[in-house]
């Protein structure tokens, strides 16, 4: 069984048949939809599913995926996946690092926040002084930790803690995250050894087992700092086209004081982290 194969079982095994538009008059014995039921939505023969989940079917046409996709109802940005996955887009080989002067520029005009830039595949490429303030300096972490998922997943956390409430949806939004970087670029190597490391981990890899493709938008953090106790903060995350990088920004919380205690701690840093003069 291929990526493929493995996505489109996952999505199957997944759907409602009754919200697919399809009675049964017997009860399944695996959930979701059986092969013979997608086949019947997707208008293609039940020979042809079996051999696109095991593996063995040459890659399907763009139109059978997009029937596969109205079948399975899937999300636009699980649509696109399969589609990568079927090879019909222009896949890039390795995950851009690079960030271009014009985001700079952005980033230069938002300082104000505690802001952090990651790549696809969720590694920290840079951070203001604000954030490091905040968060603690991502310096004293060795760069290969330097992963948000890692640290998540492998509870190496910084300052920062999320409600129990929010934990589940935060991590699941996560993992659908990076498995769209995985059919963006699957021939990264450094993307697939991320992957071996995250599947270690019993968490994650369960979430990635349910082959939801999603992008991380937005979350809720709690920094618990050592000088001026919590922050509540809200993330956004702005993902640009090509780099797909993911630019995440913090704010203070409505009613609550984390405007104060940042400005407070923007102060602390300056003192901090300002370079002598010329």
């Amino acid at each position: 069984m291929n990526e493929l194969g493995r996505a489109l079982r996952a999505w199957r095994e997944r759907t409602d048949p009754a919200t697919a538009g399809l009675a049964r008059t017997t009860p399944g014995r695996t959930p979701g939809l059986r092969r013979e039921e997608l086949a019947v939505a997707a208008g293609i023969s039940v020979e042809y599913v079996v051999r696109l989940e095991q593996g063995r079917m040459a890659t399907p046409s763009a139109q059978v995926c997009l029937s596969l996709a109205r079948a399975l109802q899937l999300t636009d940005d699980e649509r696109a996946h399969l589609m990568r996955l079927a090879g019909h887009p222009v896949v890039h080989r390795r995950v851009p690092q690079l960030i271009p002067h014009s985001v700079h520029r952005i980033l230069e005009r938002l300082d104000a926040q505690p802001l952090s830039v990651f790549d696809a595949t969720w590694n920290l490429l840079h951070w203001n002084r604000l954030f490091a303030a905040a968060f603690g300096d991502p310096e004293q972490i060795p760069t290969e930790r330097r992963n948000l998922l890692l640290m998540q997943f492998g509870n190496d956390h910084d300052r920062s803690r999320i409600r129990l409430a929010d934990q589940a949806a935060f991590e699941t939004s996560l993992v659908a995250d990076l498995r769209s970087a995985s059919g963006r670029y699957p021939d990264d190597p450094e993307l697939a050894a991320l992957l071996a490391r995250l599947n270690t981990l019993p968490r994650f890899a369960d979430l990635w087992s349910s082959g939801s493709v999603a992008e991380h938008r937005s979350g809720r953090k709690t920094v618990l700092h050592p000088e001026v106790g919590e922050i509540e903060l809200d993330s956004d995350t702005l993902t640009t086209d090509g780099a797909h990088l993911h630019i995440v920004i913090y704010t203070p919380r409505p009613h609550t004081d984390a405007r104060n205690k940042l400005d407070l701690l923007a102060t602390l840093g300056t003192q901090r982290f300002s370079t002598p003069s010329p």
